[in-house]
């Protein structure tokens, strides 16, 4: 009978003991403290950037028609051939009953190469048949829609790059060679044409194109990614740019700083940081003077 009242006593102070040390460790979890990321300020070049969809057009482009009615007689030039100015493109073959003539040429209006022959040796032509298309693609144009509220910040000579699925992620470089003068009533869009080489001749007319127009570019400024930038609208209506400064006592103080120009990922600032300050990633609840631990990857 002893052993079993020793037992159960045993029994009751370990329990008292476990729970009074569970409440222990709770007490001291800190639950307003934020478990948070921080980076370091950086000097980054920074360039902002408009994501557009374009499609490719030869710098020159000429559909060729013949002179005369008749049947074609030859395609005296493949697509994919070299072509000159006036150089000989098809035969045709006058449709005049009771006469022999020559076969009548049809030359190219430019030179560039035979982008595409329409007909088959004996169809019927007239003057206002296509016999092919004459494309000069040694430099090619795109032609895209910028947004009316982008005009602002486009202009000639403008840097741009564009990809072309069919090469994957390489780039390739172009400038805005033309802007149209007059905004689309219906799509509130501007049109504009950029310029770019084609020296290897991989450029094809007709294809599709995601460009990218540079509209601001800074240098050597310090930056920090988007995910540590919080814009706020005052009473007043004024939008301000704040980010959460790590001290070095743990917590974070909310700082006012002048936002400049914004890339996809990071953010420049002009002032209120300098290099190597520490700031911390916004998270939900966080708020100047929060108490933080630092848990980067």
């Amino acid at each position: 009978m002893k052993k079993v009242i020793i037992l159960l006593s045993a029994a009751v102070l370990i329990t008292a003991c476990g729970k009074k040390h569970g409440e222990t460790a709770l007490e001291k979890v800190e639950t307003d403290r934020f478990s948070v990321q921080t980076e370091k300020v950086e000097k980054r070049d920074i360039s902002q950037e408009l994501l557009l969809t374009g499609s490719v057009k030869a710098w020159e482009e000429a559909v060729i028609f013949p002179r005369v009615d008749g049947k074609l007689f030859k395609n005296v030039l493949d697509e994919g051939d070299p072509v000159k100015r006036n150089q000989t493109i098809a035969l045709i073959d006058r449709d005049e009953v009771g006469a022999v003539y020559e076969p009548v040429v049809v030359p190219s209006t430019l030179t560039g190469i035979v982008g595409k022959t329409y007909l088959d040796p004996g169809a019927n032509v007239t003057k206002t048949t296509a016999i092919a298309l004459v494309v000069n693609q040694g430099d090619v144009r795109i032609l895209v829609d910028i947004p009316e509220r982008y005009i602002g910040k486009i202009r000639l000579n403008q840097k741009a790059t564009f990809t072309i699925e069919a090469y994957g992620d390489e780039e390739f470089e172009a400038t805005v060679y033309k802007l149209s003068p007059v905004v689309d009533a219906k799509s509130r869009m501007v049109s504009a044409e950029l310029k770019a080489a084609n020296k290897n001749n991989l450029i094809k007319s007709g294809m599709f194109a995601k460009v990218k127009l540079i509209l601001e570019e800074d240098f050597n400024v310090p930056s920090v990614s988007l995910p540590c930038v919080m814009e706020e609208t005052d009473e007043n209506g004024n939008t301000n740019t704040f980010v959460f400064v790590v001290n070095p006592d743990e917590t974070v103080s909310k700082t006012l700083v002048k936002a400049g120009i914004k890339s996809f990922t990071y953010q420049a600032i002009d002032g209120g940081l300098n290099e190597g300050e520490e700031v911390a990633k916004i998270i939900f609840g966080l708020k100047d003077g929060s108490k933080i631990k630092v848990e980067n990857k």
